[in-house]
């Protein structure tokens, strides 16, 4: 039976047309997976579902939700069906999330919306949902006591709480780790299989929906341009842009070999813990530690990556590698001197170190161009260097981009671009250490493919040594000589990459590789 049909949707907003003709259909009991680049439709087709179209959004066609026309449907009565016949999964549960409600209360609050029931009923059935969605922690905590998985969990929870027929789930997994990911795309599978919902899936990376969508869907530039069962397309993808983005799933970077062993970074013994709740009133207030007896090394010009589950310890260990935070035991060096002088940060050797982050928009300031925002470092330094123009034209070059984008502000750019600034950014003081923290998770795939490329042309230009932190393995994997796997702030392995992908030793460490999405092989699907 169908559930949802989607026929000749055309969506215009002022005067740029952003969906064309679209086309869809999706069963009771079915996962549908929309996939494509960002700005190719995906979201805008969900959120004209959803009837949370933005002002001046102009539409034609038929969305027909169990024969009931969306776009044809009063706003009172859309709010009625919203949580209710259809609900949504977020990108980012923690702008989804009110942060200064307690779990259980944002739950139940899409029961008593939608019924005439008490609340310490409502409580009690959003209580039983958190447990069903694999989340067993109190109704009483607050989003930022929880981890990124955890949130992911109570969105899912807030969407299906009404047992809707309709689930939309926009990039769900994007931000999480692998081992996370698997786990929430098996629930939201169980979860459709146990209440016969419908299931739209919008993702960047058809990795991640291959072993769970029944059917695909491939938009481009607000177009439908290929859409089959999943096998049948994995098996002969018709159409150029399908096969693009398959290929740049799995793309590989040609990394120059790293040869020499001048060792750069030396971490020893390193260990930081952090206050912990007090288990009662008067007791004495326990501690958490997030690194314990952490020790490695990276040499000059080598690529080192970093990877492991979300709490596992990589954030803690970056900021302690970037003298933003003391450790109470052990040391950390670059080029022999220490990165903290005592209790405080020792600034001529954090002037050596650089970050990329993982989000390229929230990494800059808005309000200036990106001459402004490419030599910040600058100011770390006593004496900036002589002629600026040139070196932020030849920076801006050396990523790609053009010295006439640095009169340009920062929202011109796509997000590739912006991550491309970013690392102009980190090179323009040629920094000994450059630390990528997921600097291209919140990519789509052929951007993705792109920045990792441009990473390892830089390498041929100069000797770039970084730390790599990613919880995708499949770009660790192609951009690094080394890897270090970390668990519960310990690093229970680590040896050149290619020894520990093919012949993993801690069961950690195979469990991560296990749990990480793969795309069939072209040849065999």
């Amino acid at each position: 039976m169908t559930l949802l049909h989607i026929r000749d949707l055309i969506l215009t907003i002022g005067t740029t047309d952003i969906l064309h003709d679209v086309d869809l259909q999706l069963q009771r009991g079915e996962i549908v997976a929309i996939t494509g680049e960002s700005g190719s439709g995906k979201s805008m087709t969900a959120l004209s579902i959803m009837g949370l179209l933005p002002r001046g959004a102009r539409s034609s066609g038929q969305i027909l939700l169990d024969g009931t026309d969306i776009l044809t449907t009063s706003e009172p009565d859309l709010c009625k069906m919203r949580g209710n016949t259809m609900g949504m999964v977020f990108q980012e549960p923690m702008t989804a999330l009110n942060p200064v409600q307690t779990i259980g209360d944002q739950v139940a609050e899409t029961i008593l919306i939608h019924e005439n029931t008490s609340k310490k009923q409502a409580h009690k059935r959003a209580a039983d949902m958190l447990q069903r969605v694999g989340l067993d922690v109190a109704p009483l905590r607050f989003p930022h006591e929880l981890s990124g998985g955890q949130r992911q969990r109570v969105v899912i929870a807030m969407a299906i709480v009404k047992h809707p027929r309709l689930l939309i789930a926009d990039e769900p997994t994007t931000a999480l780790d692998v081992t996370t990911q698997a786990n929430i795309l098996t629930l939201l599978k169980d979860l459709v299989r146990e209440f016969d919902m419908g299931l739209l899936l919008i993702t960047h990376d058809l990795a991640v929906v291959a072993d769970v969508a029944d059917h695909i869907v491939v938009m481009q530039k607000g177009r439908v341009v290929e859409s089959a069962p999943t096998h049948d397309l994995l098996a002969n993808m018709r159409h150029p842009y399908t096969r693009a983005l398959f290929d740049a799933s799995s793309h590989q970077v040609d990394l120059p070999v790293h040869t020499g062993c001048v060792q750069l970074v030396h971490a020893s013994h390193i260990v930081r813990d952090y206050p912990a709740r007090r288990k009662t009133l008067f007791g004495p207030r326990p501690k958490f530690r997030a690194l314990d007896d952490v020790s490695f090394t990276i040499d000059r010009g080598e690529r080192v990556g970093l990877v492991g589950e979300s709490g596992c310890g990589k954030s803690t260990l970056t900021r302690a590698l970037l003298g933003l935070e003391d450790v109470q035991g052990g040391t950390i060096t670059l080029d022999g001197a220490p990165v903290f002088a005592g209790k405080k940060p020792n600034l001529p050797v954090r002037r050596k170190m650089q970050v990329v982050f993982q989000d390229p928009y929230g990494s800059f300031n808005p309000r200036h161009r990106v001459s402004r925002l490419v030599s910040e470092p600058w100011h770390l330094l006593d004496h900036p260097p002589d002629n600026p123009e040139a070196r932020i034209a030849a920076a801006l070059e050396d990523v790609g981009l053009s010295a006439s984008d640095a009169s340009k502000y920062i929202h011109e750019f796509s997000g590739g671009q912006r991550q491309r600034i970013a690392i102009a950014r980190a090179l323009i003081v040629e920094p000994d250490l450059i630390i990528f923290d997921e600097a291209v998770s919140a990519l789509d795939v052929s951007v993705r493919a792109q920045v990792l490329d441009l990473i390892a042309d830089l390498c041929r230009k100069r000797p770039l040594a970084y730390l790599f932190i990613s919880h995708d393995l499949t770009v660790v994997r192609s951009v690094t000589d080394r890897v270090l796997v970390m668990k519960f702030g310990q690093i229970v392995e680590q040896g050149a990459t290619e020894s520990v992908f093919n012949n993993p030793q801690h069961p950690y460490t195979q469990t991560l590789l296990a749990a990480a999405p793969k795309l069939p092989d072209f040849e065999e699907a």
